[in-house]
This record gives structure tokens, C-alpha cells and sequence, in this order.
């Protein structure tokens, strides 16, 4: 039986790794089609142990997210920690669906991510007006079942 420290600490290693792929530096070209790794592995971990992860795990995440990446500190923290409220009100509603039917949800969380990360780079002055910013969602959510699947695999192969 995995006790919940043991969950948590495969929960910051992968969120590390992830957060390592979200900040390593691409081309140009290849960026804009980067999945936001860090947001699908606070999601997959939501989803499947909401008791050890969630929001605390969200809202550190974003906050690294941040202090590497954001314009304005706290931006991330809150956009994550609101998608993961949801993912784990949600979780087992969207853990019985396919995988299809969960990547089309795993979509809806990067939009709304997407939107309230573009809200407040909006509201204080910050705006990215491209709409290049949203094909990460897409790119997302079809990254989504092989993401899950190695996530799975990690949390059963270090029981």
C-alpha cells in the first residue's frame, strides 16, 4: 500500500520533471507547439489522487511556473490551482471516461488555463495578443494519453 508521502514525493518529482519540459529552452517554432507539461501532470495527479496532490501541488507548482516565467508572480499559481480545483471536484467523473472523452476534457482545462493566464497578463498590462498561445491546448490534448499512461506506469513502478 503507497502511503500518502510516498505519493507526494513521486507527485514533486514529476512535477519537477515536468516544469524542467515546460522551461527548457526551444527554437521558436518548436515553443509554440510545446504542450504545457507541468499543467497535464498537475492534472493527471488530480485526477487520480486528489487527497495527496491537487491544489496544494497546483498552486506550487505555478507559483515555479512563475518565478521562471511569469511576468507577474502569482499568475500561474492561481491558474493552475483553479484547474486543478476542478479536476479534482471533477475526478471521478473524468477518470471513468476514455481516454478520448478525457483528452477533450483535458482540453478544456488548457482553454480555460489558457484564459485566465491571458485574463491577467491583459488586466496588468502584459497582453499576448497571438493567437499562437492557444495551440499548446491542442497539442495538450492530444499529448494527453501517452502523458497519462507514463504517469500511470511511474506511479505503479515505484509502488
Amino acid at each position: 500500500m503507497i502511503t500518502v508521502g510516498q505519493a507526494r514525493v513521486r507527485m514533486a518529482l514529476t512535477a519537477l520533471i515536468a516544469l524542467i519540459l515546460t522551461v527548457l529552452p526551444l527554437p521558436m517554432w518548436l515553443d509554440v507547439l510545446r504542450p504545457a507539461f507541468l499543467v497535464l501532470t498537475v492534472l493527471y495527479w488530480s485526477i487520480n489522487t486528489p487527497l495527496a496532490g491537487g491544489i496544494g501541488l497546483g498552486f506550487l507548482g505555478g507559483l515555479l511556473l512563475d518565478v521562471f516565467q511569469g511576468p507577474v508572480l502569482g499568475e500561474h499559481a492561481l491558474a493552475l490551482a483553479l484547474v486543478a480545483y476542478i479536476a479534482v471536484r471533477e475526478h471521478q467523473r473524468i477518470r471513468s471516461k476514455p481516454a478520448f472523452q478525457q483528452s477533450l476534457l483535458v482540453f478544456a482545462a488548457l482553454v480555460f488555463y489558457e484564459f485566465v493566464v491571458f485574463a491577467i497578463d491583459g488586466w496588468t498590462g502584459h497582453p499576448v495578443t497571438s493567437p499562437l498561445r492557444w495551440l499548446h491546448c491542442l497539442t495538450g490534448a492530444i499529448v494527453w494519453p501517452p502523458a497519462a499512461a507514463i504517469l500511470s506506469y511511474t506511479e505503479g513502478r515505484f509502488a
